[in-house]
């Protein structure tokens, strides 16, 4: 847990802040927009050209040519190529030629795109890559997925466009990027979790679809990732004529880029759920070291995996909370040495790009951070380096507005030294070596495997029980029975697991019975019990004497005093076993148990950095991070929803009164509605005659409240208001927001109903985007065109579902969650959790609404000094300190 600074520690922080502020006046560039970047010492950077300033839209990926110019695409739009000007050439202005390719009959119509709003660009093979990410319509009518343009005849422009695979998804979360492999022979390509995993030719990892959790499975009740396939976000390899693709990795969240380094290990930063933030299976921004055959542990709502679970990959670095977008190696780079070995990650939240340096350790890397470049508001899209050493990278995305930047070191001409190759170590070879193995049936593959089962480096322990699973089951079964070594035997167990029938279950549970648990060490047990759990979750609860024995085996560990995450494990296993005791004993953990952190569990980023780059959002992180719920007490609570014996009447009382004191706690958008429908499950267990007594108990009464209910202090404006305009708006802000009302702001956030679906600094609600940190993100005339124009830009995750019924009629809603049968939609953004069914067989068809469910008109009662002072509150981000709210002084008090 991240506790709240100390006074001291906040006062060193303002004057360190002063300090910093007055050497910045100093040399602030002429361009606002180079004044607002924080850039390492000795660097330097350009803002080359504005595509929103030229009505060329928010630009989100780029690539270099063969000649040196940069291809870039609008995210609702067209591409653009440019010739960019040397590094001090001031006199050359970039401008951007619009690329536009013939239909198949060679006629050329400019008023539509014919190619564009890609999240992924890449020049390789002669040609150029493009990864849309669209839901084919009249305005473009290419969907999602990789195509190739070529310029078959000499002429510099593409003539040829072949779709080299169709992929199901788009949006925030829909197909990304695409990269060269090290060797230059094939390409690389990664998607999100709303893009379901296409037919392959080849497979590294097995995408069964299992969740391979027995934490009852609670889906977000906001609706998020509820309707999408449980394979997570992935990662492919195919040649370059995308005939033969291969699944190299899954089970991310939604990674937007990869990148490889010299030694031709591959690395991605994926996101975290921050709608989750505060509940135990809340995973923050991750940088990860992707090999062959990684899983990742994306699952859907509770049952996301722990990053500990030795059949999915650990995390190489936590950064905290974020956006994460580009993903690029420095090995190219006319940047100091240590910047050539570090993979650069971009954050679009909070406009920083970290640098990530990497040091070999065993068959993987060790990492460290370094945040290399921030601005605020900077909201990060893509960056690649170019052929001239220097970094280049876009700002936009959302439409909001675009630039092109350039960043490079002294006069961007210097020479540099050749920086030392990355050697690889014996366990990196033996990692790779095993690796060779996971893409079918080979000789030799389990005599070689086997033996690593049980080494001390967890990669290496991975690759060979992958290899052992690509291989038949009859060719290694017997042997691994005869393994000796207890880590060895685990790993086994695992691959048993997912490999063998069920009718081997008891067989598998009696060999890891044989391991003397005592013996082991905290890391061993917990990997020991994973293993228990994949049987038992794969292949059911053993029965009678076998199922007695299990309980024995188990139950006379728990509680263990040291570990929270075995004790969670143990909890997890010994109830769904409905062991005698396991009720009393989880109770018992759970109305004493305290957080405590792991080393691999700490993030990059903290409080302290965030204040010091960002005084006004970190201090409100910090505050929520030091006021999160007890993680390990939630987590056993959630196990205990599906106990039916073993409670006695004292147990189920301090039971359900802690889901009334769990409503208390702070936490991210969802935390609420995950306790709720724990609760309401957990009430399915108790008799008839007591389900009132502990539904009162248990919070009925504040469960279903919107978070708008409790928002107090709203105050109604005088007025008079106008029909807004965003340029007549503007008017008004360019005199200058200074020593406004907080108060009043605040009051008209609520009364103007901003506070009915958003929240800002700990109130509002959850049917909006947060807006706490609006202001770091957006300008005055970004604030204004979305309460003004809100259809302007509708992000997915909020956007409304048009159903069109078999009778003619539609209807109109978010869409929260589906099944076989029926649709759950909520209609009523000021009421998210009242939920509509729509059967399935009574709708013809459905289309995303171009419609905000944001209401337009909501700021046309306020005159312009309350619209000013509502503006100011945005900004500030609810922050009543902010300098936007002091009174400015008469010079004649000065």
């Amino acid at each position: 847990m991240i506790k709240r600074s100390s006074p001291l520690l906040f006062l060193s922080i303002l004057f360190l802040l002063s300090c910093s502020q007055k050497q910045t006046e100093k040399i602030l560039p002429a361009d606002p927009k180079l004044a607002n970047l924080k850039l390492p010492e000795g660097f330097q950077a350009d803002r080359l050209f504005g595509p929103s300033e030229n009505g060329e839209g928010s630009w989100v990926s780029m690539t270099f040519d063969d000649k040196g110019r940069i291809i870039a695409s609008d995210q609702y739009g067209a591409l653009y190529r440019m010739v960019i000007p040397a590094i001090g050439d001031t006199a050359t202005k970039v401008k951007a030629e619009r690329l536009i390719v013939p239909s198949t009959e060679g006629t050329i119509d400019t008023s539509k795109i014919s190619i564009g709003y890609a999240h992924g660009l890449l020049y390789a093979f002669n040609s150029l890559y493009v990864m849309i990410n669209h839901n084919s319509n009249d305005a473009f009518t290419k969907g999602s997925g990789l195509y190739r343009l070529q310029d078959t005849n000499g002429d510099d422009q593409y003539d040829k466009l072949t779709l080299l695979k169709e992929l199901e998804g788009e949006g925030e979360h829909g197909p990304h990027s695409i990269k060269l492999s090290p060797d230059g022979k094939s390409l690389f390509v990664i998607a999100g979790n709303f893009t379901r995993i296409p037919e392959m030719n080849a497979y590294r990892l097995t995408p069964d679809g299992k969740l391979d959790n027995l934490l009852p499975l609670i889906k977000d009740p906001n609706g998020h990732d509820n309707t999408v396939h449980w394979q997570g976000g992935w990662i492919a390899q195919t040649d370059s004529m995308g005939t033969n693709w291969e699944l190299y990795s899954s089970g991310f969240r939604n990674p937007f880029d990869m990148a490889f380094n010299e030694a031709g290990d591959l690395f991605t930063y994926d996101s975290d759920m921050e709608w989750d933030l505060g509940t135990p299976w809340y995973r923050p921004t991750r940088i990860l070291h992707v090999t062959s055959g990684s899983e990742f542990g994306w699952r859907p709502g509770t049952d996301k995996w722990s990053a500990r679970f030795p059949d999915n990959n650990p995390s190489l670095l936590n950064i905290g909370q974020g956006s994460p977008t580009n993903v690029v190696y420095g090995g190219n780079a006319r940047f100091p040495e240590k910047y050539r070995k570090s993979i650069f990650a971009f954050d679009w939240s909070f406009g920083i790009i970290y640098a990530i340096h990497l040091e070999p350790s065993g068959s993987s890397y060790k990492a460290t951070g370094e945040e290399f470049l921030s601005g605020s508001p900077l909201p990060l899209t893509d960056g690649v380096f170019g052929p001239d050493g220097a970094l280049y990278f876009l700002t936009g995305g959302r439409r909001l507005e675009s630039d092109l930047y350039r960043v490079y070191y002294g006069n961007g001409k210097e020479e540099v030294s050749t920086a030392a190759p990355i050697g690889l170590n014996e366990a990196h070879q033996i990692r790779r070596k095993l690796e060779t193995f996971h893409t079918g049936p080979a000789d030799g593959a389990v005599d070689l495997a086997l033996p690593y089962l049980g080494h001390s480096d967890r990669h290496i322990r991975y690759a060979a029980r992958l290899a052992l699973e690509h291989q038949p089951l009859d060719s290694w079964k017997s042997k691994v029975f005869a393994l000796q070594d207890p880590l060895a035997i685990t790993q086994a167990m695992i691959a048993l697991a997912r490999k063998a029938d069920p009718k081997d279950r008891d067989m598998i549970l009696s060999q890891i019975k044989k391991i003397r648990y005592n013996t082991l060490s905290e890391s061993q047990q917990f990997d020991l019990l994973r293993a228990v759990e994949l049987v038992l979750s794969r292949m059911g609860a053993p029965a009678s004497s076998a199922k007695e024995e299990l309980i024995s085996y188990l139950n006379v560990n728990f509680p263990d005093k040291a570990s929270n995450d075995v004790n969670r494990q143990l909890s997890k296993l010994l109830v769904f076993l409905e062991a005698p005791e396991a009720v009393s004993k989880t109770m018992n953990l759970l109305l004493k148990a305290t957080d405590t952190e792991n080393e691999e569990d700490k993030n990059f980023i903290n409080p302290a950095d965030l204040i010091m780059r960002n005084p006004q959002y970190g201090m409100d992180i910090a505050s929520t991070l030091s006021n999160l719920p007890p993680q390990q007490q939630t987590y056993l609570a959630t196990v205990l929803i599906q106990a039916k014996k073993g409670w006695t009447p004292d147990l189920q009382e301090k039971y359900f009164k802690w889901f009334y004191n769990a409503f208390s706690y702070k936490g991210g958008y969802s935390f609420r509605g995950f306790i709720n429908l724990a609760r309401q499950q957990a009430l399915h267990n108790v008799s008839k005659d007591k389900f009132v007594y502990f539904n009162s108990i248990s919070g009925d009464s504040i469960a279903n409240k919107p978070a708008a209910a409790l928002v107090e202090g709203a105050v109604q404006p005088k007025g008079p208001g106008r029909d807004w305009t965003v340029d007549e708006a503007m008017k008004f802000v360019d005199s200058g927001i200074t020593a406004r009302n907080f108060e009043r702001g605040k009051g008209l956030f609520v009364s103007s109903l901003c506070a009915a679906c958003h929240t800002m600094n700990d109130f509002g609600g959850v049917s909006g985007p947060n807006l706490t940190q609006l202001g770091t993100r957006f300008s005055y005339r970004d604030m204004l065109e979305a309460m003004i124009e809100p259809s302007k830009t509708i992000s997915d995750q909020y956007g409304a579902t048009v159903f069109f019924m078999n009778d003619g009629t539609s209807i109109v809603g978010r869409l929260v969650s589906e099944d076989n049968d029926s649709y759950q939609v909520s209609q009523n953004p000021f009421t998210p959790q009242q939920l509509r069914t729509i059967s399935k067989k009574a709708v013809a068809r459905t289309r995303v609404s171009e419609i905000s469910p944001m209401l337009p008109g909501m700021i046309n009662n306020l005159n312009p000094e309350e619209l000013k002072d509502l503006l100011a509150y945005l900004k500030s981000g609810g922050n009543k300190q902010d300098t936007i709210f002091k009174e400015t002084k008469n010079p004649a008090e000065k």
